[in-house]
């Protein structure tokens, strides 16, 4: 039972340390060209080391559109590879927290339902664990 409980707080930890797209939404609507992705981390407790993200997107072109889970791989076009450095915005509300905005371009040849996805790694804790996830967003590029 001990072992199931350690497990549960250990799952809980990491899943505390995730990061999620700010913009775009879920079912925007954009057009070929730059675009402003806000990736957010929310506070956690533990101390973290922001490694790195990647940004790609990837038409959803399975069957009945469906798009592909992006752990099998993030995509077409990776927009953005390199670090991750989220900041507080300047003159911070209450519900606020660390973020950091990236300017990609959006492929010309890409049209119709798409998924935006972001990889993020960090290290946290003391022994600084590895931590990686993807998170990501279904898009319409018109």
């Amino acid at each position: 039972m001990k072992s199931f409980v350690m497990l549960a707080a250990l799952l809980a930890s990491a899943f505390a340390q995730g990061i999620n797209i700010g913009s775009p939404t879920e079912g925007s609507t954009i057009s070929p060209g730059d675009l402003t992705v806000q990736i957010n981390r929310p506070n956690f407790i533990s101390q973290a080391e922001e490694v790195a993200v990647v940004i790609a997107i990837s038409p959803c072109n399975g069957p009945d559109g469906a798009c592909s889970d992006p752990i099998n791989g993030l995509g077409w076009s990776v927009l953005y590879n390199g670090p991750y450095d989220p900041q507080y915005p300047a003159n911070p509300r209450p519900q606020d927290q660390p973020q950091e905005n990236f300017t990609v371009n959006i492929p010309d040849y890409l049209a119709g339902k798409s998924q935006l996805s972001v990889l993020h790694v960090s290290l946290i804790g003391l022994d600084n664990t590895p931590f990686l996830e993807v998170v990501n967003t279904t898009l319409n590029v018109q």
